[in-house]
């Protein structure tokens, strides 16, 4: 486990959970203490430069790469508390390096259990479980065998 995995555990906790997320933000890792995320999340190669929007989901076994980017497709529109929309991320999946996950206000953007998304995607649609997507925009390449 790596110290961001670590860090990104403790961010959780009321104590040191302030100290631990400034810590990953000085380590190139955004990663909101109000996303939801379940065991053996894995920031892999200590996903520098990951960057996680405030609503997300993020389910159980789930790698994210170095560079991904989760978050709104636009951005230049004023987000409000009224704001909705986020993504959910299944179980199993995994997220290539440089991937970009963009959700638009009021979508909910759900990449379902066993995607693979691979490096420098750029995903603006849901996905079906087990799926494989690449290519900017990204593209349903193929499916993921057992």
């Amino acid at each position: 486990m790596s110290l961001q995995d670590r860090l990104v555990r403790a961010s959780r906790n009321r104590l040191v959970g302030r100290a631990a997320y400034l810590w990953l933000k000085a380590l190139g890792v955004e990663f909101p203490r109000s996303v939801v995320f379940g065991p053996q999340l894995e920031l892999a190669h200590g996903a520098v430069g990951l960057v996680v929007h405030r609503r997300t989901r993020i389910g159980s076994g789930v790698t994210l790469m170095p560079g991904v980017v989760i978050g709104r497709s636009d951005s230049y529109i004023a987000e409000t508390a009224e704001s909705t929309g986020g993504v959910t991320i299944g179980d199993r999946v995994t997220v290539g390096a440089g991937a970009k996950v963009l959700f638009r206000s009021g979508q909910q953007l759900v990449i379902a259990d066993g995607t693979i998304v691979g490096a420098n995607a750029v995903l603006l649609e849901s996905t079906g479980t087990d799926e494989i997507w690449a290519g900017n925009p990204a593209r349903r390449v193929g499916t993921r065998t057992a």
